[in-house]
This record gives C-alpha cells, sequence and structure tokens, in this order.
C-alpha cells in the first residue's frame, strides 16, 4: 500500500500497539529549523497586521516579532523569527513579498549573519548577595541596572543561546519575578542589505 506524504512529514516506521497491521501511516514533522527573517514595509497603518494575518491564517508560529522605522520614516523594519523547514519558509517568503505594503523580505538564516537579542530580568535577592551578583553579571557581560534586594534589574545582550544560559544561572541566584525580551534582531554579515533602493 502506498501513501501520499504532504509536504514537510516524512513517514515515520513506528510498530503498531495492537497486533494488527497499520492502515494509516505515522507521519513526523520534517526537521525544523529557527528562521530570522527581515522585512521591510510601508509605515502605514494595517501593514503589521497583514503580516501577521498572513502567518496566522496559513498556520505559522511566530516565536518573536520586533519593529521599527528605518532611517526614512515612511518605511519600517520587522524582524521575525518562526520555525520550519526550508521548504515551509522559502513558501511564507514568496507569500510576504505579494503583500501589498511589503517592499523587500529576506530570510537571513540562508547565509552568514549577526543575531543579537536584548533582556532585561527583575529579581528578587538577599542583600548580602548583591556585591556577588553584581559581579557575576558583569562578568557575563550584562549591567545592573537597579541594585536593590526587592528590585535587582539585570540588562543582558547576546544571541537566543546566550540569553537561555544567562537566565538560566541567575534564576540560581534569586527569586526571578520578570523577564522581558525584545525578540531577535539580526544582520545578514555578507553582502547583502534590506534596503530599497531610492
Amino acid at each position: 500500500m502506498s501513501f501520499i506524504v504532504p509536504e514537510g512529514y516524512q513517514l515515520g516506521a513506528a510498530a503498531p500497539k495492537s497486533g494488527l497491521p497499520q492502515k494509516r501511516p505515522i507521519l513526523y514533522p520534517r526537521q525544523t529549523m529557527r528562521h530570522i527573517i527581515g522585512i521591510l514595509l510601508q509605515n502605514e497603518a494595517g501593514a503589521l497586521n497583514r503580516v501577521a494575518g498572513l502567518f496566522s491564517n496559513r498556520g505559522y508560529n511566530i516565536e518573536s516579532l520586533s519593529v521599527a522605522p528605518t532611517k526614512d520614516p515612511t518605511v519600517s523594519r520587522i524582524t521575525l523569527v518562526t520555525a520550519g523547514s526550508d521548504a515551509v519558509v522559502q513558501q511564507i517568503v514568496s507569500q510576504l513579498n505579494k503583500l501589498i505594503d511589503v517592499l523587500k523580505v529576506d530570510d537571513m538564516t540562508r547565509g552568514e549573519h549577526l543575531e543579537r537579542e536584548l533582556a532585561l530580568l527583575k529579581l528578587r535577592v538577599n542583600a548580602e548577595q548583591i556585591g556577588a551578583l553584581q559581579g557575576a553579571v558583569s562578568q557575563s557581560g550584562g549591567r545592573v541596572l537597579d541594585a536593590t534586594p526587592e528590585t535587582f534589574i539585570v540588562e543582558i545582550t547576546g544571541n537566543e543561546g546566550e540569553i537561555n544560559a544567562f537566565i538560566v544561572e541567575i534564576a540560581k541566584q534569586g527569586e526571578l519575578t520578570e523577564v522581558v525580551r525584545s525578540g531577535a534582531l539580526g544582520l545578514a554579515r555578507d553582502g547583502r542589505t534590506l534596503r530599497v533602493k531610492q
């Protein structure tokens, strides 16, 4: 018996639990990869909604999203992170390019790129821990913005993995009460630039 395997899935080789023959195959998503997508779009009401709507209407998840104006105030740059196979992300890029407000799209993860994220963390700590905690934060490349026991606030910048590791370590030294993350920002390291030609 043959089955049609949907795009983005592969057949799984799992033995049936009952001793009966399997009537339906088990489908597993192909290996997914995290993608950082840069989008230039016209800075108009509803433009961001249309981009987000494209993702939700097609069942794609946005892991993080950051928006700010460029040097041209009529153009905004979105940096968003999503996950999917190369084929799925290529389809997303193709659909984004069809939106009327979108000027340019680039999947930065298809080449060498830099990624940074800002995180602000608030902890409740014992007063006698503050000195050691300030040293640990400084050693990790972070900055202490408020050093009171009730609101010990830290700023850290790094890639997603570095931020995640820092959060795990600092949570061991106090009660982590709040985490705010900017989401990833990225730039291609090669000659690619995400800009609109004048």
